[in-house]
């Protein structure tokens, strides 16, 4: 009678599973990925999470961000979020915070004013400085004497991008201590009456100021004409790259320049001021190329890959969006090297576009794509970790391409995490971030787990795989207890022989957690008499949730 009682209420757990599926939250990690904490946020509170999904650290705003959050070495956290101001478009951030490891505001700043307007990225330097990308307003006269075609202006005129590098002061302050501005290194051939006239072709340097017309390749006006989605830095080289969505475009400026140089053509390291060194994506921009030689379209987050021991070390990656691609709409990560001089100069022949023709890597797969925000980047191992950003999907990939971590964002913007189970609502996240378990970040810090992000989580028999000391876990072994009855009548027993305390979590069919304590006894006794007859989920870990058991068990 007890086997089939057995056989019937497994049968009603597997029918109960298909119909409740996993919907956010871990869903894979595999021992061959880089163990550490992710870091993401797409409303007021930023999440680090370990590898099996568990919340470490949160971090609390009054203002909402789905913009760039980077975790510093010292263990702060600088954040941009989201204020009105005298622009509007994708991407909109507008205010600087920076926070303790406690989630106290130590710093702020709001650079938005009538004039500009922070927006999408930011870069910490190594001097304790960020760079920014902004906006900055331009007036319809003045685009028409920079040579813009008068039917590609709007009444509000066009914006096109600045990078500042700055300096935090005080609690509030900054100090603006470089700056270029795209305004300074312009190239047109439609009114040989105004500034900038030239032949296009004859200067990569320069960005064409009417390029791509009204709307810059992309929907939405000429006012956002150029789209700077992200910034990089590469110490050792001083140089800055930056990423225009709508141009599909990479360019490479120099940082080495004073504020004055990177004005002009002249100067710095390069010896070339503030004009691009070097710029690929899409030829067609400098009328250099055609359709058949753009390899780039609205592509986000391009990052240098500065990983040690990384097997594409110093080359280039990003998240090639790939919305508009003539083969149809899909996403990939490219990893390309950019073809050098002997003295380090970035190489271009006359009348040919930058190189190089040929990917030295590529993720492709199908069902692969985000249409807009999103981002990659290299982890020590050389693994890529990867944010499908439209989705809230993040996964880390070997160089094979074998995804050996994947986890889907369960917050839905503002209003926050949703139970297991549901489906999330805009959980689109602008770009995620892993940091391996030896990042200088968590020395000293409390690394002790939390819950997942998601309500009303399932139970989780994941395993930390891990030999860094500075993480929360150790190499994971059997936990020694287990339950002595099953099934149970009124009384559960537990046996703990480990001596320590040890979590017990019980769990019903629909996913939901109707009992939890902790206890060192022995022999744990717990009365389960009023408890409807059927099969559960019992979950036992240490402490430290780093050992687990996890059995299935009939209340009869």
């Amino acid at each position: 009678m007890k086997k089939l009682i057995l056989l019937s209420f497994l049968s009603l757990f597997i029918s109960t599973q298909i119909q409740a599926q996993q919907t956010v939250g871990l869903f894979l990690n595999d021992s061959l990925s880089v163990n550490g904490y992710t870091l993401f946020g797409n409303g007021n509170t930023t999440y680090l999470i370990d590898n099996c999904g568990f919340v470490v650290n949160t971090w609390e705003s009054n203002f909402t961000s789905n913009t760039a959050i980077y975790l510093l070495e010292n263990g702060d956290l600088l954040r941009t979020c989201r204020i009105g101001g005298a622009f509007t478009g994708g991407g909109i951030a507008g205010r600087i915070e920076l926070f303790n490891w406690e989630s106290e505001l130590l710093w702020f700043h709001n650079y938005a004013t009538p004039n500009y307007h922070q927006h999408h990225d930011i870069e910490p330097l190594p001097n304790g400085n960020f760079l920014l990308i902004a906006w900055e307003a331009r007036t319809q006269i003045e685009a028409i004497e920079a040579g813009r075609d008068p039917s590609a202006i709007s009444n509000n005129g066009i914006w096109p991008e600045q990078i500042m590098e700055i300096e935090m002061v005080g609690d509030s302050d900054i100090n603006a201590v470089w700056e270029w501005h795209l305004w300074d290194h312009l190239v047109q051939d439609f009114d040989s009456t105004r500034v900038n006239y030239g032949t296009v072709a004859d200067h990569p340097e320069l960005v064409d100021i009417n390029y791509g017309g009204p709307n810059g390749g992309f929907p939405g006006g000429s006012v956002d004409w150029v789209h700077v989605n992200a910034v990089d830095y590469h110490p050792e080289l001083d140089q800055i790259v930056l990423s225009s969505r709508h141009l599909s475009e990479i360019w490479i400026i120099d940082h080495s320049t004073t504020t004055a140089e990177a004005t002009g053509h002249s100067g710095g390291n390069s010896g070339k001021g503030g004009d691009l060194l070097y710029r690929w994506g899409n030829p067609s921009v400098y009328d250099r190329g055609g359709d058949s030689e753009q390899t780039l379209y609205g592509q986000h987050n391009v990052t240098w890959i500065l990983a040690e021991n990384h097997p594409h070390f110093g080359k280039l990656m990003v998240f090639n969006n790939g919305q508009g691609r003539p083969s149809g709409n899909f996403s990939s990560i490219d990893i390309w090297t950019p073809p050098t001089n002997s003295n380090g100069s970035y190489f271009i022949n006359d009348n040919e576009p930058f190189g190089p023709t040929d990917l030295d890597w590529t993720y492709e797969e199908p069902g692969f794509y985000s249409a807009n925000i999103s981002g990659a980047h290299c982890l020590p191992n050389g693994n890529q970790f990867i944010c499908e950003g439209t989705s809230g999907q993040m996964f880390e990939v070997s160089l094979d391409g074998e995804v050996v971590w994947e986890y889907i964002n369960p917050v839905s913007g503002i209003s926050g995490p949703v139970v297991q189970g549901l489906q999330p609502n805009n959980n689109n996240t602008f770009r995620a971030t892993r940091y391996p378990a030896d990042y200088p970040a968590f020395e000293g810090k409390d690394l002790t787990l939390g819950n997942p992000v998601e309500l009303d989580p399932w139970p989780s028999d994941c395993i930390i795989y891990d030999e860094n000391p500075l993480s929360t876990s150790a190499p994971t072994a059997p936990l020694a207890t287990w339950l002595r009855n099953n099934p149970v009548g009124e009384t559960m027993l537990i046996e703990n022989e480990t001596g320590k305390p040890v979590n017990i979590e019980i769990w019903d069919l629909t996913g939901k957690l109707i009992r939890s304590e902790t206890s060192a006894n022995y022999q744990i006794h717990m009365n389960v008499s009023g408890w409807v007859p059927g099969l559960y989920l019992l979950r036992l870990s240490n402490e430290r949730q780093t050992q687990f058991l996890t059995q299935k068990f009939i209340k009869e």
